[in-house]
């Protein structure tokens, strides 16, 4: 299938590994021109070639920096002549206990994972609105369909985002404007991420990591962790042209481990 995007501008962020890096591949490999970012320079250029070199028709540009910052900001939205594809990304907060978490801590992801992705879409939506086509998604957590007792700074940042979206898309003057703005909520996938949480459980528990990470994926139904390209490809299908009548949308791509009906 023809996604429709091809030469269209895409700002993938946080996009040097992981789920990031899936959605910007499948982008690119439906012609989308792209512009990356990640805080790590070498891994983000190492993406970046890797980009060219598999899509040699596409530009690709990458800018380094801390997307949750100002400047970080500022500089990956001016890396493109516009932008008709948002995909907003940031490393989620660590796990833990609340009972540790300070103030700070919890500013710290509402700023990353909730006021960051509502701020590249300010930036945005007005042109993608002008334009008559824009694509946003935003990476979220399955976290916010099913919380995590050791996730609470992204239950509670990332759901904040989840309750923005759902009145933004549904206005008319965005959805009425071939304007769409969803979420991708993803389940337990092989990345950094998850390496990061199994660690955190196994020392908490007292076990080897091996056994924590074979007992996640035991009880999930298919048997296996996610692959950051089937993420990507999931993404690339909300970005598409024929996609203009998915709006406001919470997908979760978890292998089934969700148990509800809804």
């Amino acid at each position: 299938m023809d996604l429709g995007i091809k030469g269209r501008w895409a700002l993938v962020c946080a996009a040097s590994k992981g789920l990031g890096k899936g959605c910007a591949a499948a982008l690119a490999s439906e012609g989308a021109n792209i512009v990356i970012t990640a805080r790590g320079a070498e891994a983000l250029e190492e993406t970046a070639s890797a980009l060219r070199r598999a899509n040699p028709d596409i530009e690709v540009r990458s800018v380094q920096g801390d997307i949750t910052t100002v400047d970080g900001r500022s500089r990956a939205l001016a890396a493109a002549p516009q932008i008709d594809i948002l995909v907003t990304n940031a490393g989620g907060p660590p796990p833990g206990d609340f009972r540790q978490w300070n103030r700070d801590d919890w500013l710290k992801a509402i700023d990353a994972n909730m006021l960051t992705p509502i701020e590249l879409i300010k930036a945005v939506i007005d042109g993608m609105c002008e334009r008559g086509f824009g694509r946003i998604v935003n990476i979220t957590s399955g976290a916010v369909k099913a919380p995590i007792d050791a996730l609470g700074l992204s239950n509670g940042s990332r759901s904040g985002l989840t309750g923005f979206v759902a009145g933004l898309a549904r206005q008319p003057r965005v959805a009425g404007r071939n304007v769409t703005v969803n979420n991708l909520l993803p389940g337990p996938f092989a990345t950094d991420r998850m390496n990061s949480i199994v660690a955190a459980q196994a020392a908490r528990d007292g076990r080897p990591a091996a056994d924590v990470l074979a007992a996640r994926v035991a009880r999930n139904p298919s048997g296996r962790l996610g692959d950051a390209a089937e993420f990507g490809a999931a993404c690339a299908f909300l970005c598409s042209s024929h996609a203009g009548f998915i709006t406001g949308q919470n997908l979760l791509i978890d292998g089934g481990e969700y148990p509800g009906t809804f």
